[in-house]
């Protein structure tokens, strides 16, 4: 057991931060973009066909619980990626500047 819990902790400090959010959001990044087709991490176009896939597939209308929530987890795994963009961004900056 003390075997596999090294191993374990040694797979989590050595996989990208990209690799974790996919994760624990249980999407992956290609998958996430496809559902709220974007091509590119741009948080404007995210919000705006996030909002429209969740409306339309809202289920007092007709639509689908289940597809509304691919649409949210899909939501989640972007913004989770441009948190993971800014902070990266930043530490860069922050070494730039010392």
């Amino acid at each position: 057991a003390a075997s596999r819990a090294a191993a374990d902790a040694r797979g989590r400090s050595e996989r990208p931060p990209s690799a974790a959010a996919s994760r624990i959001a249980g999407i992956s990044l290609q998958e996430a973009q496809q559902i709220l087709n974007v091509s590119d991490l741009n948080a404007e176009e995210i919000e705006k066909n996030y909002n429209h896939l969740f409306k339309v597939n809202d289920k007092s209308v007709g639509g689908s619980f289940y597809l509304q929530s691919k649409v949210v987890r899909a939501k989640e795994r972007l913004d989770e990626e441009l948190r993971i963009q800014a902070q990266s961004d930043k530490e860069k900056g922050w070494k730039a500047e010392t």
